[in-house]
């Protein structure tokens, strides 16, 4: 299921070189899970000269369980920290099972489920970054009662490999980043071939 969009007059993705044109144009031909509802969204001014940014929403049953952000940077004139000329920043939150929360590997996982998404999707990358937090909440005193939570936050930025001619193809980024966020959230893989039925929430946009 193509993502679905909606534009916001402040972010940059309308304007700039041809090549961030073309690498947003690509954005939006991501095909993601029904069960992720995709829009684009402002996008952070300060961090590049060019910016564009998506949000995302994983609902299961009709409940929200997972969330999360991609942005894609340009700098025509390169970044020394990226090396290269693109950079892309995503952010995944998911409500995770609490004894899954308290495994002590549960970071180096979530770690790869970002490299393993982006390398089954095909998406070229190199200089990747980031950070994975998990917390688990328990209740005491009068909030005892409460049942325990926990949640996995998954922070990273990667630099996207560009064609020889400058240009790129952001489609299985994006994709990969839509899987990342299912995978958090414990859904399954969708078999080759086959089509999950869409939430309800999935089809908001459309």
């Amino acid at each position: 299921m193509v993502a679905r969009h909606e534009t916001h007059p402040s972010t940059s993705a309308g304007a700039g070189p041809a090549e961030f044109r073309a690498a947003v144009e690509s954005m939006r031909r991501a095909a993601l899970r029904p069960e992720v509802f995709c829009e684009e969204m402002p996008a952070p001014q300060r961090i590049a000269p060019w910016s564009a940014a998506l949000s995302g929403d994983v609902t299961v049953d009709e409940d929200d369980v997972g969330t999360g952000r991609l942005i894609l940077l340009h700098d025509p004139a390169g970044n020394d920290a990226w090396d290269g000329t693109f950079r892309c920043v995503a952010y995944a939150r998911a409500d995770i099972d609490p004894e899954l929360g308290a495994d002590p590997m549960l970071a180096a996982v979530g770690w790869s489920w970002l490299t393993e998404a982006l390398e089954a999707h095909g998406a070229p990358f190199h200089t990747a970054s980031g950070s994975v937090t998990c917390v688990t909440t328990e209740s005491f005193g009068t909030m005892a009662d409460e049942p325990r939570s926990a949640q996995v936050e998954i922070r990273a930025s990667w630099t996207p490999v560009a064609d020889d001619d400058g240009g790129l193809d952001m489609t299985a980024h994006v994709e990969a980043w839509g899987e990342l966020m299912c995978t958090a959230v414990g859904l399954p893989p969708v078999p080759e071939g086959v089509t999950a039925i869409p939430s309800r929430r999935g089809q908001r946009g459309t």
